[in-house]
């Protein structure tokens, strides 16, 4: 079995947990607030500013030149591209390119962007493909599966859904997979285990983006100053 499958396996409570969340599915059905996903929109904005950067690690560490040309490419869109595409779809949900730059990072953008560039900067190749694996693997996945049920009436969240259910979103999800089923061959019991906790926890932080969205976090209700 690839590597990629069992990490997939194990990490099932969380992904279905992620498509039967609220946020997920009032995106799927068009009732999803407003200004909860504006929210959304903001932070994942910010996040992509880190991910980009645990990608440009990634590009620089690769064993290999295609490896590497494959992370700077998706570091490229992910800057140039998916972060632009933020900026023009935000406005119509009344955010500014203004609002985006003073939107404060709230505790779980901050963590889970935290996690990935210290995994970058510190763990193996290998737990860093597998620790940027679940964003890509996973809004391709909820992307299909909200396609499935059929596109919501809000022209806007309709857009979202074909976006991250389109093939080229699967085939970047399936050429990671196979990154990192490529770096796993050979590794030591304990190497896997680094590798599943770094998909896991990904994976977890994923689910819990949503949550942040859909409670409405902040700093002060963390407790923190």
């Amino acid at each position: 079995m690839p590597v990629s499958d069992d990490l997939r396996r194990l990490a099932e409570p969380i992904w279905t947990a992620q498509l039967a969340h609220p946020f997920v599915q009032g995106i799927g059905d068009g009732t999803l607030d407003v200004a909860t996903f504006g929210l959304w929109l903001k932070q994942d904005y910010l996040f992509l500013i880190d991910y980009a950067r645990a990608i440009g690690y990634a590009a620089a560490r690769a064993p290999d030149l295609e490896t590497m040309r494959g992370f700077a490419t998706v570091m490229h869109e992910t800057l140039h591209v998916e972060m632009e595409l933020h900026r023009s779809y935000v406005d119509e949900f009344g955010i500014t390119a203004e609002d985006l730059a003073q939107e404060p990072t709230l505790p779980t953008t901050q963590a889970y962007a935290n996690f990935l560039v210290r995994t970058a900067a510190t763990a193996d190749f290998v737990e860093l493909a597998a620790a940027v694996l679940p964003c890509m693997w996973g809004y391709s996945e909820l992307g299909r599966a909200l396609a499935e049920q059929g596109l919501p009436a809000e022209e806007r969240y309709a857009r979202w859904i074909t976006l991250y259910a389109a093939e080229e979103f699967a085939q970047l999800a399936q050429w990671c997979r196979a990154i990192v089923d490529a770096a796993a061959e050979g590794l030591s019991d304990a190497a896997l285990r680094r590798v599943e906790d770094a998909f896991l926890t990904s994976s977890r932080y994923e689910l819990a983006f949503w949550d942040m969205a859909w409670m409405g976090e902040s700093w002060a209700s963390t407790g923190s100053s």
